[in-house]
């Protein structure tokens, strides 16, 4: 299935477009998948970076109060981090602070994919461009554009973090479990 959806990504003239479409057709069935370890495989086994990010992108949106309309982005993320709220389905019960740890491990996913569409090794920085011209785009050593929200400081990534664990004082109490404090120490 991994395989079938990086070849369906690659095959159109705009793998953005293609990725877009298909995140659309397979999101309805994530937010159905009723354990983390489940959905974890799944984004996990993922082959096409473009089609992880949007899926992650998606399932954020969808879990935010007032979804952005900001481009794809590194400010992107960080609104998501302040913003986003634990809204998937849970088949058993589930601690509350392991609900937030899946969502901290999605945001680091999400990063490290965008990471991978824009900015990564030569073979897949130009991932959103077609095949062809991904190959003349590498032959010219050509850099990938970024957005105009991937110029951030880490003062904003400091003062997202900070209101962010305030948020999930307020929820989990003091101290956090280890995998929490983990996952933001990574995360930053």
């Amino acid at each position: 299935l991994q395989r079938m959806l990086s070849i369906a990504v690659e095959v159109d003239k705009s793998p953005n477009c293609s990725s877009c479409k298909i995140a659309d057709m397979i999101f309805p069935f994530i937010l159905n998948i009723p354990r983390r370890s489940q959905r974890e495989t799944f984004l996990n086994t993922m082959e096409s970076q473009l089609l992880r990010c949007k899926l992650l992108e998606l399932l954020f949106q969808h879990s935010c109060d007032v979804p952005t309309t900001l481009p794809m982005s590194l400010a992107k993320i960080l609104y998501f981090l302040t913003h986003s709220s634990v809204l998937l389905q849970y088949q058993d019960e589930t601690a509350t602070w392991q609900r937030w740890d899946e969502m901290l491990q999605y945001l680091s996913l999400l990063l490290l994919s965008y990471q991978n569409v824009t900015l990564a090794f030569p073979l897949a920085e130009h991932l959103r461009s077609s095949l062809n011209d991904r190959m003349d785009l590498i032959i010219q050593k050509t850099k990938p554009r970024l957005q105009d929200g991937d110029d951030i400081s880490h003062l904003d990534v400091q003062l997202k973090i900070e209101d962010f664990t305030s948020r999930m004082q307020q929820v989990l109490g003091q101290p956090f479990p280890l995998e929490i404090t983990e996952k933001l120490c990574m995360l930053r």
